[in-house]
Protein backbone atom coordinates (compact mmCIF):
# COMPACT_ATOMS: atom_id res chain seq x y z
CA UNK A 1 0.00 0.00 0.00
CA UNK A 2 1.50 3.67 -0.79
CA UNK A 3 2.39 5.45 2.42
CA UNK A 4 -0.92 7.67 1.33
CA UNK A 5 -3.21 5.15 2.59
CA UNK A 6 -2.04 5.20 5.93
CA UNK A 7 -3.08 8.95 6.47
CA UNK A 8 -5.56 9.66 8.89
CA UNK A 9 -7.50 12.64 7.46
CA UNK A 10 -10.04 13.12 9.99
CA UNK A 11 -10.38 13.52 13.53
CA UNK A 12 -9.47 10.53 15.26
CA UNK A 13 -7.81 9.17 18.15
CA UNK A 14 -7.23 5.46 16.52
CA UNK A 15 -4.77 4.37 13.67
CA UNK A 16 -5.41 1.21 12.38
CA UNK A 17 -4.21 -1.99 14.21
CA UNK A 18 -1.02 -4.44 12.58
CA UNK A 19 -1.24 -7.95 13.96
CA UNK A 20 -1.82 -11.89 12.37
CA UNK A 21 -4.79 -12.19 14.56
CA UNK A 22 -7.27 -10.42 15.06
CA UNK A 23 -10.47 -9.20 16.66
CA UNK A 24 -12.55 -5.94 16.59
CA UNK A 25 -16.10 -5.37 18.13
CA UNK A 26 -17.76 -2.66 19.99
CA UNK A 27 -16.63 -3.64 23.00
CA UNK A 28 -13.41 -3.92 24.39
CA UNK A 29 -13.48 -7.08 27.11
CA UNK A 30 -15.79 -8.79 24.07
CA UNK A 31 -12.97 -8.41 21.71
CA UNK A 32 -10.78 -9.74 24.61
CA UNK A 33 -12.81 -12.96 24.98
CA UNK A 34 -12.16 -13.50 20.90
CA UNK A 35 -8.66 -12.79 20.85
CA UNK A 36 -8.14 -15.25 24.18
CA UNK A 37 -9.85 -17.89 22.02
CA UNK A 38 -6.98 -17.40 18.99
CA UNK A 39 -4.25 -17.62 21.45
CA UNK A 40 -6.26 -20.95 22.69
CA UNK A 41 -5.39 -22.57 19.22
CA UNK A 42 -8.84 -21.66 18.02
CA UNK A 43 -9.33 -19.88 14.48
CA UNK A 44 -11.23 -16.44 13.56
CA UNK A 45 -14.28 -18.58 13.96
CA UNK A 46 -13.99 -19.84 17.39
CA UNK A 47 -13.22 -16.44 18.15
CA UNK A 48 -16.29 -14.94 16.07
CA UNK A 49 -18.48 -16.64 18.66
CA UNK A 50 -16.47 -16.37 21.54
CA UNK A 51 -16.98 -12.66 20.89
CA UNK A 52 -20.71 -12.55 19.95
CA UNK A 53 -21.44 -14.71 22.96
CA UNK A 54 -19.58 -12.31 25.21
CA UNK A 55 -21.51 -9.25 23.35
CA UNK A 56 -24.56 -10.44 24.04
CA UNK A 57 -23.43 -10.47 28.03
CA UNK A 58 -21.76 -7.13 27.91
CA UNK A 59 -23.69 -4.83 25.72
CA UNK A 60 -27.44 -5.75 26.29
CA UNK A 61 -28.73 -2.70 24.97
CA UNK A 62 -28.47 -4.00 21.70
CA UNK A 63 -27.92 -7.80 21.48
CA UNK A 64 -28.14 -11.02 23.54
CA UNK A 65 -29.12 -14.48 23.82
CA UNK A 66 -33.17 -13.29 22.42
CA UNK A 67 -31.61 -11.74 19.20
CA UNK A 68 -30.80 -12.72 15.29
CA UNK A 69 -27.31 -12.86 13.65
CA UNK A 70 -25.97 -13.35 10.38
CA UNK A 71 -22.14 -13.84 9.17
CA UNK A 72 -19.99 -14.11 6.34
CA UNK A 73 -16.86 -16.61 6.69
CA UNK A 74 -14.29 -16.62 4.17
CA UNK A 75 -12.40 -20.14 4.67
CA UNK A 76 -10.01 -22.20 2.71
CA UNK A 77 -10.72 -20.39 -0.33
CA UNK A 78 -14.20 -19.52 -0.36
CA UNK A 79 -17.22 -16.96 1.03
CA UNK A 80 -19.96 -18.92 2.86
CA UNK A 81 -23.40 -16.79 4.26
CA UNK A 82 -24.62 -17.95 7.55
CA UNK A 83 -29.00 -16.68 7.92
CA UNK A 84 -29.71 -16.74 11.51
CA UNK A 85 -32.92 -15.18 11.98
CA UNK A 86 -35.89 -16.32 13.33
CA UNK A 87 -40.00 -16.79 12.48
CA UNK A 88 -42.40 -15.46 13.34
CA UNK A 89 -45.15 -18.29 15.43
CA UNK A 90 -46.81 -20.49 13.24
CA UNK A 91 -50.42 -19.32 14.85
CA UNK A 92 -49.73 -15.51 14.27
CA UNK A 93 -51.79 -14.23 11.27
CA UNK A 94 -52.99 -11.00 9.84
CA UNK A 95 -56.17 -10.89 11.28
CA UNK A 96 -54.44 -10.62 14.55
CA UNK A 97 -53.52 -7.14 14.49
CA UNK A 98 -57.12 -5.79 12.97
CA UNK A 99 -57.40 -2.43 13.38
CA UNK A 100 -53.58 -1.77 13.64
CA UNK A 101 -52.12 0.28 10.49
CA UNK A 102 -48.65 -0.62 11.32
CA UNK A 103 -46.60 -3.53 13.81
CA UNK A 104 -46.00 -2.84 17.43
CA UNK A 105 -42.87 -2.66 18.85
CA UNK A 106 -42.85 -3.98 22.23
CA UNK A 107 -44.71 -6.84 24.08
CA UNK A 108 -44.85 -10.34 22.42
CA UNK A 109 -46.63 -9.11 19.06
CA UNK A 110 -43.31 -8.55 17.23
CA UNK A 111 -40.89 -10.94 18.68
CA UNK A 112 -39.98 -13.90 16.15
CA UNK A 113 -37.61 -16.87 17.26
CA UNK A 114 -34.56 -15.76 18.29
CA UNK A 115 -31.97 -16.90 15.72
CA UNK A 116 -28.70 -15.87 17.72
CA UNK A 117 -27.47 -18.95 19.70
CA UNK A 118 -28.36 -21.27 16.21
CA UNK A 119 -26.22 -19.07 14.47
CA UNK A 120 -23.42 -19.57 17.13
CA UNK A 121 -24.16 -23.75 16.58
CA UNK A 122 -24.29 -23.28 13.20
CA UNK A 123 -20.47 -21.50 12.86
CA UNK A 124 -18.85 -23.87 15.62
CA UNK A 125 -19.67 -26.82 14.04
CA UNK A 126 -18.97 -26.15 10.31
CA UNK A 127 -15.76 -24.43 11.28
CA UNK A 128 -14.65 -24.17 14.64
CA UNK A 129 -11.64 -25.86 16.11
CA UNK A 130 -12.09 -26.02 20.07
CA UNK A 131 -14.83 -27.40 21.80
CA UNK A 132 -17.98 -24.93 21.99
CA UNK A 133 -18.01 -25.09 25.63
CA UNK A 134 -14.85 -23.14 25.95
CA UNK A 135 -15.78 -20.80 23.93
CA UNK A 136 -18.78 -19.48 25.72
CA UNK A 137 -16.81 -19.35 28.89
CA UNK A 138 -15.61 -15.81 28.40
CA UNK A 139 -19.36 -14.51 28.60
CA UNK A 140 -20.29 -17.13 31.38
CA UNK A 141 -17.68 -15.50 33.53
CA UNK A 142 -19.10 -11.88 32.71
CA UNK A 143 -22.99 -12.82 33.24
CA UNK A 144 -22.01 -14.59 36.48
CA UNK A 145 -18.89 -12.40 37.89
CA UNK A 146 -20.41 -9.24 36.37
CA UNK A 147 -18.26 -6.64 33.72
CA UNK A 148 -17.89 -2.81 34.56
CA UNK A 149 -20.14 -1.34 32.17
CA UNK A 150 -18.65 0.82 29.51
CA UNK A 151 -19.34 4.34 29.20
CA UNK A 152 -21.71 4.39 26.27
CA UNK A 153 -23.27 1.44 27.00
CA UNK A 154 -24.76 2.90 30.24
CA UNK A 155 -25.72 5.98 28.36
CA UNK A 156 -28.10 3.80 26.10
CA UNK A 157 -29.23 1.61 29.06
CA UNK A 158 -30.45 4.84 31.13
CA UNK A 159 -33.32 5.40 28.65
CA UNK A 160 -34.29 1.46 29.43
CA UNK A 161 -36.97 2.10 32.32
CA UNK A 162 -38.95 4.69 30.78
CA UNK A 163 -39.10 2.40 27.71
CA UNK A 164 -39.75 -0.41 29.26
CA UNK A 165 -41.98 0.75 32.20
CA UNK A 166 -44.59 -1.71 31.22
CA UNK A 167 -42.51 -4.91 31.76
CA UNK A 168 -42.00 -5.76 35.51
CA UNK A 169 -39.93 -8.91 34.46
CA UNK A 170 -37.30 -6.73 32.05
CA UNK A 171 -37.17 -4.17 34.90
CA UNK A 172 -36.37 -6.53 37.71
CA UNK A 173 -32.83 -7.83 35.70
CA UNK A 174 -31.75 -5.10 34.10
CA UNK A 175 -32.89 -1.98 36.02
CA UNK A 176 -32.81 -3.64 39.64
CA UNK A 177 -34.15 -1.23 42.75
CA UNK A 178 -35.25 1.07 39.28
CA UNK A 179 -31.45 1.85 38.92
CA UNK A 180 -29.45 1.15 35.30
CA UNK A 181 -25.81 0.75 35.56
CA UNK A 182 -23.41 4.05 35.48
CA UNK A 183 -19.98 3.56 33.39
CA UNK A 184 -17.71 1.83 35.59
CA UNK A 185 -20.57 0.00 37.76
CA UNK A 186 -20.28 -3.91 37.89
CA UNK A 187 -22.94 -5.88 36.30
CA UNK A 188 -23.67 -9.47 36.49
CA UNK A 189 -27.01 -11.70 35.45
CA UNK A 190 -26.50 -14.58 37.02
CA UNK A 191 -29.69 -16.32 35.24
CA UNK A 192 -28.24 -15.41 32.54
CA UNK A 193 -24.96 -17.12 33.36
CA UNK A 194 -26.74 -20.27 34.09
CA UNK A 195 -28.48 -20.11 30.16
CA UNK A 196 -25.76 -19.56 28.97
CA UNK A 197 -23.93 -22.89 31.09
CA UNK A 198 -27.23 -25.00 29.37
CA UNK A 199 -27.03 -23.44 26.05
CA UNK A 200 -22.73 -24.90 25.80
CA UNK A 201 -23.41 -27.98 27.26
CA UNK A 202 -26.27 -29.00 25.39
CA UNK A 203 -24.62 -27.65 22.03
CA UNK A 204 -28.08 -25.01 22.31
CA UNK A 205 -30.40 -27.72 22.09
CA UNK A 206 -31.27 -26.05 25.59
CA UNK A 207 -32.39 -22.97 24.07
CA UNK A 208 -34.59 -24.85 21.10
CA UNK A 209 -36.05 -28.15 22.62
CA UNK A 210 -35.02 -28.11 26.00
CA UNK A 211 -34.76 -26.57 29.79
CA UNK A 212 -35.30 -23.01 27.94
CA UNK A 213 -37.56 -23.64 25.10
CA UNK A 214 -40.00 -24.73 28.01
CA UNK A 215 -39.66 -21.56 29.64
CA UNK A 216 -39.89 -19.52 26.85
CA UNK A 217 -43.26 -21.29 25.65
CA UNK A 218 -44.49 -21.78 29.29
CA UNK A 219 -43.91 -17.62 29.56
CA UNK A 220 -45.66 -16.97 26.47
CA UNK A 221 -48.83 -19.21 26.86
CA UNK A 222 -49.05 -17.41 30.41
CA UNK A 223 -48.38 -13.79 29.27
CA UNK A 224 -49.92 -13.60 25.80
CA UNK A 225 -48.02 -14.80 23.85
CA UNK A 226 -48.42 -17.68 20.28
CA UNK A 227 -44.65 -19.18 20.73
CA UNK A 228 -45.47 -23.00 21.08
CA UNK A 229 -42.26 -25.83 21.48
CA UNK A 230 -42.93 -26.47 18.18
CA UNK A 231 -42.21 -22.93 16.61
CA UNK A 232 -38.90 -23.11 18.67
CA UNK A 233 -38.01 -26.73 17.82
CA UNK A 234 -38.82 -25.72 14.28
CA UNK A 235 -36.00 -23.62 13.74
CA UNK A 236 -33.09 -23.55 11.87
CA UNK A 237 -30.36 -20.95 10.73
CA UNK A 238 -29.49 -21.61 7.36
CA UNK A 239 -26.13 -21.83 5.34
CA UNK A 240 -26.87 -19.29 1.99
CA UNK A 241 -25.28 -18.20 -1.16
CA UNK A 242 -23.73 -14.53 -0.93
CA UNK A 243 -24.81 -11.95 -3.50
CA UNK A 244 -22.60 -9.48 -4.74
CA UNK A 245 -21.99 -6.71 -7.29
CA UNK A 246 -18.78 -5.70 -9.06
CA UNK A 247 -17.85 -2.44 -8.54
CA UNK A 248 -14.39 -0.56 -10.02
CA UNK A 249 -12.77 -4.45 -9.76
CA UNK A 250 -13.52 -5.62 -6.21
CA UNK A 251 -17.24 -7.58 -5.28
CA UNK A 252 -19.59 -6.14 -2.21
CA UNK A 253 -20.67 -9.36 -0.82
CA UNK A 254 -24.10 -9.55 0.98
CA UNK A 255 -26.35 -11.81 2.81
CA UNK A 256 -29.37 -12.33 0.24
CA UNK A 257 -32.86 -11.55 1.69
CA UNK A 258 -35.03 -11.24 4.28
CA UNK A 259 -31.46 -9.24 5.06
CA UNK A 260 -31.13 -5.42 3.14
CA UNK A 261 -28.21 -5.92 2.26
CA UNK A 262 -29.47 -6.10 -1.58
CA UNK A 263 -29.88 -2.59 -0.84
CA UNK A 264 -26.26 -1.80 -0.60
CA UNK A 265 -25.42 -3.50 -3.53
CA UNK A 266 -28.13 -1.95 -5.68
CA UNK A 267 -26.99 1.28 -4.07
CA UNK A 268 -23.06 0.55 -5.15
CA UNK A 269 -23.84 -0.25 -8.45
CA UNK A 270 -26.06 3.08 -8.99
CA UNK A 271 -23.38 4.55 -7.65
CA UNK A 272 -20.83 2.56 -10.43
CA UNK A 273 -22.82 4.74 -13.17
CA UNK A 274 -21.21 7.99 -11.39
CA UNK A 275 -17.13 8.36 -11.87
CA UNK A 276 -16.79 9.63 -8.33
CA UNK A 277 -13.25 8.65 -8.14
CA UNK A 278 -12.04 12.30 -9.98
CA UNK A 279 -13.58 13.73 -7.35
CA UNK A 280 -12.69 14.58 -3.40
CA UNK A 281 -14.19 12.55 -1.06
CA UNK A 282 -15.74 14.91 0.76
CA UNK A 283 -17.03 16.83 -1.77
CA UNK A 284 -20.73 17.55 -2.37
CA UNK A 285 -21.03 16.26 -5.69
CA UNK A 286 -19.99 12.45 -3.95
CA UNK A 287 -21.98 13.22 -1.41
CA UNK A 288 -24.99 14.18 -3.44
CA UNK A 289 -24.93 11.32 -5.95
CA UNK A 290 -24.05 8.41 -3.07
CA UNK A 291 -27.12 9.73 -1.12
CA UNK A 292 -29.28 10.00 -4.58
CA UNK A 293 -28.05 6.32 -5.40
CA UNK A 294 -29.14 4.83 -1.38
CA UNK A 295 -32.76 6.55 -1.79
CA UNK A 296 -33.32 4.62 -4.82
CA UNK A 297 -32.37 1.48 -3.49
CA UNK A 298 -34.12 1.71 -0.59
CA UNK A 299 -37.43 2.84 -2.88
CA UNK A 300 -37.08 -0.93 -3.91
CA UNK A 301 -35.92 -2.06 -0.76
CA UNK A 302 -39.54 -1.32 0.81
CA UNK A 303 -40.87 -2.11 -1.29
CA UNK A 304 -39.50 -5.87 -2.23
CA UNK A 305 -37.20 -7.37 0.82
CA UNK A 306 -39.02 -9.59 2.46
CA UNK A 307 -38.81 -13.69 2.94
CA UNK A 308 -37.52 -14.81 0.02
CA UNK A 309 -40.29 -17.29 -0.18
CA UNK A 310 -42.80 -14.47 -0.62
CA UNK A 311 -40.96 -11.82 -2.86
CA UNK A 312 -42.76 -11.54 -6.19
CA UNK A 313 -39.28 -10.62 -7.72
CA UNK A 314 -35.95 -11.84 -7.87
CA UNK A 315 -32.12 -10.73 -6.42
CA UNK A 316 -31.16 -11.01 -9.99
CA UNK A 317 -34.38 -8.70 -11.31
CA UNK A 318 -33.28 -6.53 -8.80
CA UNK A 319 -29.30 -6.05 -9.78
CA UNK A 320 -29.45 -6.89 -13.47
CA UNK A 321 -27.71 -4.12 -15.09
CA UNK A 322 -30.15 -2.71 -17.79
CA UNK A 323 -32.33 -2.07 -14.82
CA UNK A 324 -29.44 -0.80 -12.94
CA UNK A 325 -28.93 1.61 -15.41
CA UNK A 326 -32.70 2.87 -15.71
CA UNK A 327 -32.47 3.51 -11.94
CA UNK A 328 -29.18 5.67 -12.23
CA UNK A 329 -30.24 7.66 -15.06
CA UNK A 330 -33.30 9.30 -12.78
CA UNK A 331 -30.23 11.19 -10.30
CA UNK A 332 -30.27 14.63 -11.50
CA UNK A 333 -26.66 16.06 -10.45
CA UNK A 334 -28.45 19.06 -9.23
CA UNK A 335 -31.47 18.26 -7.43
CA UNK A 336 -32.60 16.04 -4.87
CA UNK A 337 -35.15 13.41 -5.52
CA UNK A 338 -38.11 11.78 -3.68
CA UNK A 339 -37.99 8.24 -5.93
CA UNK A 340 -40.33 5.70 -6.03
CA UNK A 341 -40.23 2.08 -6.43
CA UNK A 342 -39.03 0.50 -10.06
CA UNK A 343 -40.66 -1.97 -11.63
CA UNK A 344 -37.92 -4.58 -12.52
CA UNK A 345 -38.60 -6.89 -15.00
CA UNK A 346 -40.57 -9.76 -14.10
CA UNK A 347 -39.22 -13.57 -14.34
CA UNK A 348 -29.61 -1.62 18.32
CA UNK A 349 -26.78 -4.27 16.94
CA UNK A 350 -23.23 -5.23 17.48
CA UNK A 351 -21.18 -5.96 14.89
CA UNK A 352 -17.77 -7.81 15.08
CA UNK A 353 -14.68 -8.86 12.78
CA UNK A 354 -12.34 -11.61 13.22
CA UNK A 355 -9.50 -13.05 10.90
CA UNK A 356 -6.31 -15.56 11.95
CA UNK A 357 -2.85 -16.24 10.22
CA UNK A 358 -4.07 -19.20 8.33
CA UNK A 359 -6.31 -16.90 6.23
CA UNK A 360 -9.92 -17.29 7.72
CA UNK A 361 -12.31 -13.94 8.31
CA UNK A 362 -15.24 -13.52 9.39
CA UNK A 363 -17.99 -10.73 9.40
CA UNK A 364 -20.95 -11.00 12.30
CA UNK A 365 -23.54 -8.98 13.41
CA UNK A 366 -26.30 -9.65 15.75
CA UNK A 367 -29.16 -7.62 16.94
CA UNK A 368 -32.64 -6.99 19.26
CA UNK A 369 -33.49 -4.86 16.47
CA UNK A 370 -34.70 -1.36 18.86
CA UNK A 371 -32.56 -1.72 21.90
CA UNK A 372 -33.04 -4.11 24.21
CA UNK A 373 -36.09 -5.25 22.10
CA UNK A 374 -39.76 -6.25 23.19
CA UNK A 375 -39.49 -5.79 26.59
CA UNK A 376 -40.21 -9.05 26.93
CA UNK A 377 -37.79 -11.14 29.01
CA UNK A 378 -37.78 -14.85 30.25
CA UNK A 379 -38.31 -15.46 34.05
CA UNK A 380 -35.62 -17.44 35.45
CA UNK A 381 -33.57 -17.02 32.56
CA UNK A 382 -32.12 -13.30 31.89
CA UNK A 383 -32.15 -13.83 28.14
CA UNK A 384 -34.46 -10.83 27.11
CA UNK A 385 -36.12 -10.88 23.58
CA UNK A 386 -35.51 -9.19 20.34
CA UNK A 387 -38.42 -6.97 18.56
CA UNK A 388 -37.52 -7.99 15.13
CA UNK A 389 -41.21 -8.61 13.88
CA UNK A 390 -41.64 -4.96 14.37
CA UNK A 391 -40.11 -5.19 10.79
CA UNK A 392 -43.28 -6.50 9.16
CA UNK A 393 -45.86 -4.73 7.32
CA UNK A 394 -49.55 -5.14 7.64
CA UNK A 395 -49.92 -3.76 3.38
CA UNK A 396 -52.40 -6.46 2.03
CA UNK A 397 -50.78 -8.16 -0.56
CA UNK A 398 -47.39 -6.78 0.47
CA UNK A 399 -44.55 -9.42 0.11
CA UNK A 400 -43.12 -8.69 3.61
CA UNK A 401 -47.19 -8.85 5.37
CA UNK A 402 -46.50 -10.62 8.96
CA UNK A 403 -47.57 -13.90 8.54
CA UNK A 404 -47.09 -17.44 10.54
CA UNK A 405 -43.56 -19.26 9.97
CA UNK A 406 -42.17 -16.18 8.15
CA UNK A 407 -39.25 -14.25 8.63
CA UNK A 408 -39.28 -10.19 8.46
CA UNK A 409 -37.50 -7.83 6.42
CA UNK A 410 -34.47 -7.67 8.70
CA UNK A 411 -32.13 -4.66 8.89
CA UNK A 412 -28.48 -6.28 10.26
CA UNK A 413 -26.03 -7.46 7.30
CA UNK A 414 -22.63 -8.13 7.33
CA UNK A 415 -19.94 -7.62 4.31
CA UNK A 416 -17.20 -8.73 2.61
CA UNK A 417 -14.81 -7.47 -0.05
CA UNK A 418 -12.95 -10.15 -2.20
CA UNK A 419 -11.30 -9.20 -5.65
CA UNK A 420 -9.80 -11.14 -8.15
CA UNK A 421 -5.97 -12.32 -7.94
CA UNK A 422 -3.43 -12.37 -10.50
CA UNK A 423 -3.67 -16.44 -10.85
CA UNK A 424 -7.78 -15.62 -11.37
CA UNK A 425 -8.57 -16.73 -7.96
CA UNK A 426 -11.42 -14.58 -5.68
CA UNK A 427 -9.33 -13.21 -2.62
CA UNK A 428 -10.36 -11.65 0.31
CA UNK A 429 -9.72 -8.07 0.60
CA UNK A 430 -11.94 -6.70 3.81
CA UNK A 431 -14.64 -7.78 6.32
CA UNK A 432 -16.59 -5.19 7.63
CA UNK A 433 -20.10 -3.73 8.66
CA UNK A 434 -21.87 -0.86 10.10
CA UNK A 435 -24.35 -1.40 12.27
CA UNK A 436 -27.67 0.21 13.35
CA UNK A 437 -30.85 -0.27 11.62
CA UNK A 438 -31.14 1.60 8.22
CA UNK A 439 -28.04 2.90 8.68
CA UNK A 440 -26.22 -0.36 7.77
CA UNK A 441 -26.67 -0.45 4.17
CA UNK A 442 -25.99 3.33 3.68
CA UNK A 443 -23.06 2.78 5.85
CA UNK A 444 -21.52 -0.12 3.51
CA UNK A 445 -21.90 2.04 0.74
CA UNK A 446 -19.98 4.91 2.48
CA UNK A 447 -17.38 2.68 4.15
CA UNK A 448 -16.72 0.69 0.84
CA UNK A 449 -16.47 4.05 -1.32
CA UNK A 450 -13.84 5.11 -0.02
CA UNK A 451 -12.13 2.48 0.61
CA UNK A 452 -12.14 1.69 -3.74
CA UNK A 453 -12.92 5.08 -5.05
CA UNK A 454 -10.68 7.25 -2.93
CA UNK A 455 -8.27 4.58 -1.41
CA UNK A 456 -8.92 4.99 2.85
CA UNK A 457 -7.40 2.96 4.86
CA UNK A 458 -9.99 1.16 7.34
CA UNK A 459 -9.58 3.28 10.13
CA UNK A 460 -9.58 6.52 7.98
CA UNK A 461 -12.91 4.96 6.10
CA UNK A 462 -14.82 4.53 9.56
CA UNK A 463 -13.52 7.94 10.59
CA UNK A 464 -14.71 9.81 8.80
CA UNK A 465 -18.19 11.89 8.87
CA UNK A 466 -21.59 10.33 7.60
CA UNK A 467 -24.80 11.09 6.10
CA UNK A 468 -28.04 9.16 6.27
CA UNK A 469 -31.02 9.19 4.19
CA UNK A 470 -34.51 8.74 6.07
CA UNK A 471 -37.91 9.96 4.10
CA UNK A 472 -38.51 11.88 1.23
CA UNK A 473 -35.72 14.62 0.53
CA UNK A 474 -34.30 14.49 4.36
CA UNK A 475 -30.50 13.81 4.91
CA UNK A 476 -29.01 13.75 8.74
CA UNK A 477 -25.89 14.43 8.49
CA UNK A 478 -22.60 14.55 11.00
CA UNK A 479 -20.51 17.49 11.88
CA UNK A 480 -17.10 17.20 9.89
CA UNK A 481 -18.00 18.22 6.56
CA UNK A 482 -16.84 21.89 5.18
CA UNK A 483 -19.61 24.22 5.89
CA UNK A 484 -19.68 24.92 1.58
CA UNK A 485 -20.41 21.20 1.37
CA UNK A 486 -23.85 21.69 3.62
CA UNK A 487 -24.73 24.58 1.78
CA UNK A 488 -24.60 23.27 -1.64
CA UNK A 489 -26.48 20.01 -0.41
CA UNK A 490 -29.37 22.17 0.80
CA UNK A 491 -29.06 24.53 -2.62
CA UNK A 492 -29.79 21.41 -4.59
CA UNK A 493 -32.58 20.42 -2.55
CA UNK A 494 -31.49 18.30 0.67
CA UNK A 495 -33.86 18.77 3.99
CA UNK A 496 -30.64 18.57 5.81
CA UNK A 497 -30.62 18.33 9.80
CA UNK A 498 -26.77 18.71 10.80
CA UNK A 499 -26.72 16.55 14.06
CA UNK A 500 -24.14 18.34 16.84
CA UNK A 501 -21.80 15.24 17.17
CA UNK A 502 -21.12 12.32 15.87
CA UNK A 503 -22.98 9.35 17.30
CA UNK A 504 -24.33 5.99 16.86
CA UNK A 505 -27.27 7.39 15.77
CA UNK A 506 -24.85 6.79 12.19
CA UNK A 507 -23.79 3.38 12.91
CA UNK A 508 -20.62 1.98 14.44
CA UNK A 509 -18.62 -0.17 11.91
CA UNK A 510 -15.62 -2.30 12.28
CA UNK A 511 -13.31 -3.51 9.36
CA UNK A 512 -10.30 -5.97 8.98
CA UNK A 513 -8.68 -5.74 5.88
CA UNK A 514 -6.27 -8.11 4.52
CA UNK A 515 -2.34 -6.96 3.42
CA UNK A 516 0.05 -9.92 2.64
CA UNK A 517 1.66 -10.54 5.54
CA UNK A 518 -0.77 -9.65 7.97
CA UNK A 519 -3.98 -7.31 8.82
CA UNK A 520 -5.09 -3.94 9.21
CA UNK A 521 -7.91 -3.50 11.30
CA UNK A 522 -10.30 -0.46 12.45
CA UNK A 523 -13.12 0.19 15.33
CA UNK A 524 -15.44 3.52 15.18
CA UNK A 525 -14.74 5.96 17.72
CA UNK A 526 -18.35 6.79 17.73
CA UNK A 527 -18.84 3.44 20.06
CA UNK A 528 -16.47 1.78 22.49
CA UNK A 529 -14.87 -0.42 21.38
CA UNK A 530 -11.36 -1.50 19.78
CA UNK A 531 -9.47 -3.64 17.48
CA UNK A 532 -6.89 -6.27 19.34
CA UNK A 533 -4.27 -8.76 18.09
CA UNK A 534 -1.26 -10.57 17.99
Amino acid sequence: MPDTFWRQPYASQRSPVMARNIVSTSQPLAAQAGLEVLRAGGNAVDAAVATAAAMAVIEPVCNGLGADNFALVWHEGKLYGLNGSGRAPRAMTIEHFAGKHQMPQLGWDPVTVPGAVSGWVALSRRFGKLPFTRLLEPAIQYASEGFPVAPLTAGMWAAAPRRYHDFPDFLHTYAPNGHTPRPGDLFANPDLARSLRLVADSYGDAYYRGELAQKFAAHAKATGGLFTLEDLAGHRADWVEPISVDYHGYRLHEIPPNGQGLAALQALAILQHRDVRSLEPDCPDVLHFGIESMKLAFADAHRYIADPKYMDVSVEQLLDPAYIRKRAALIDPEHAGDPKAGEPKYGGTILLTAADANGTMVSLIQSNYQGFGSGILIPGTGIHLQNRGACFVLTPHHPNQIAGGKRPYHTIIPAFLTRMGADGKEEPVMAFGVMGGFMQPQGHLQVASRFIDFHQNPQAALDAPRWQVTTGRRVLMEPGFDSTVYEDLKRRGHELTIQPHRTITFGSGQAILKLPDCYAAGSDQRHDGQAVGF
